[in-house]
């Protein structure tokens, strides 16, 4: 398939249905660092993107499902969500560092709805200050989480007509 849209933001994953009708964060962040695959199922690599936002920001699901895992790894906070009607094994989305607090709270088992806040960016993250690691997985398998979102979404908003200026009138015909 083609490229997401954007330069950096690397290739769409086959078999990745585009499920996600916003991103996890703000309207459309800066990608500060894209998906890198490892070679190896241990090697070198990034395996998510990194999405500029803010300490408090608000964390969304990308798409519906239910939360597989919210908590703390290794001292960050941590929410997957099991995607809705994404096969077997189900896609799986990642968001870190996310804080739950009392008012906005998520427990493994809970279903959520595209766009529900998860909870918020933590102010230090694990590789990144100011940012959101979000990851897609499908079994032990890291795949481009861009590759969720349709094509507008990556490439700034659907296509606009403009007026044409400067083109002079066809001529109608005589009654």
């Amino acid at each position: 398939m083609p490229g997401t849209g954007g330069p950096g933001l690397g290739a769409r994953d086959a078999g990745v249905p585009v499920v996600a009708r916003g991103w996890p964060v703000g309207d459309r962040p800066a990608v500060l660092r894209g998906w890198e695959p490892p070679a190896t199922p241990y090697g070198r690599g990034h395996r998510g993107v990194d999405l500029a936002a803010p300490a408090g920001a608000p964390v969304r699901a990308v798409a519906a499902g239910t939360v597989s895992f919210a908590g703390r790894v290794a001292g960050r906070g941590v929410v997957s969500v099991e995607l809705t009607g994404t096969g077997d094994p189900p896609l799986r989305t990642t968001y870190e560092p996310v804080a739950v607090s009392e008012s906005v709270s998520v427990e493994k088992g809970d279903d959520v709805a595209a766009g529900e806040v998860l909870g918020t960016v933590e102010p230090t993250g694990s590789h990144c200050t100011g940012c959101l690691h979000w990851g897609l997985l499908r079994g032990d398998v890291y795949l481009d989480p861009l590759s969720l979102l349709p094509p507008w979404l990556l490439d700034g908003g659907p296509p606009v007509l403009l007026p044409v200026l400067g083109v002079p009138e066809p001529a109608r015909p005589r009654a």
